[in-house]
């Protein structure tokens, strides 16, 4: 196959048709935090959790905007193996605690179909597509500076094993995360620690600005918003932990490291 760089018709309608899911779970999460029990797949607590899935969610919604309006696939590509990750970690939270949700609400249903198909299609639309791939930086593309693929792949990493961590002992983490967690709330807070720390390790692997752009783009949607969420459930930190200073600084620290990453690429 001719390494043309085209997005596939059915990548860009798998796109399509996942953004609706991401904007309405974006605004039950975020706008309703603290009634999720009426209108979400369970009773999601603390607030500050459901506004930490929301701004995720909002974030994806404007990746996959861009998949069904993109026409050169290395622009987008390295933003679906994190979502990959991201969705197995919500499928074994899920069928981990599937006694802890509404299986009588279709929130319910649609959570699970959601999590059942998506860990199967979006890697199959980038195993597909990713032969179209140059795999070469566009025409007058400058190269990263020299910090940045080694700091990527550091601040990747450590995101990586938060997210495992969470996933596979959660109740270590309970013991010591600056709010309240259950069981189901740690695996499935390890897929948004997965999603940013695989979609890292992606950007610096890759290495063309032209490739990062788009994904950088939707991770500081999603910490910009992580970061009001903080601020508007305050009250859900122990401020006496240690970690939740830490929480909060390397939220910031993150967003001001990417938005000056993409400045950098703007210039």
């Amino acid at each position: 196959m001719t390494r043309d760089d085209r997005v596939f018709g059915s990548t860009r309608l798998l796109g399509a048709i996942i953004v609706p899911f991401l904007l309405v779970a974006f605004a039950l999460l975020y706008f309703f935090p603290d009634d999720t029990r009426h209108w979400f797949a369970w009773d999601v607590q603390p607030t500050i959790t459901p506004l930490v899935m929301g701004a995720g969610y909002i974030a994806g919604a404007y990746f996959f905007v861009r998949v069904a309006r993109e026409r050169r696939w290395h622009r987008i590509q390295v933003g679906f193996l994190p979502v990959t990750a991201f969705t197995l970690f919500m499928a074994i939270g899920t069928f981990n605690h599937l006694d802890r949700f509404a299986t009588n609400h279709v929130a319910f249903w649609i959570w699970v179909g959601l999590y059942v198909t998506t860990p199967v299609l979006v890697p199959l639309a980038w195993w597909r597509n990713r032969r179209t791939d140059p795999r070469t930086p566009e025409p007058g593309e400058r190269p990263l500076p020299r910090s940045v693929r080694p700091a990527l792949l550091g601040v990747g990493a450590f995101q990586s094993v938060v997210a495992l961590v969470l996933l596979l002992w959660p109740s270590e983490m309970i013991e010591h995360w600056p709010w309240l967690l259950t069981p189901l709330t740690a695996q499935t807070l390890g897929g948004w620690f997965a999603l940013p720390g695989v979609t890292a390790l992606a950007m610096g692997l890759d290495g063309r600005a032209s490739a990062i752009r788009i994904t950088l783009e939707s991770q500081l949607i999603g910490l910009a918003l992580i970061l009001l969420g903080t601020a508007r459930a305050w009250e859900d930190i122990d401020t006496s932990n240690a970690l939740a200073p830490v929480f909060v600084a390397g939220l910031a620290g993150l967003f001001a490291a990417l938005l000056w990453l993409r400045l950098q690429l703007r210039r």
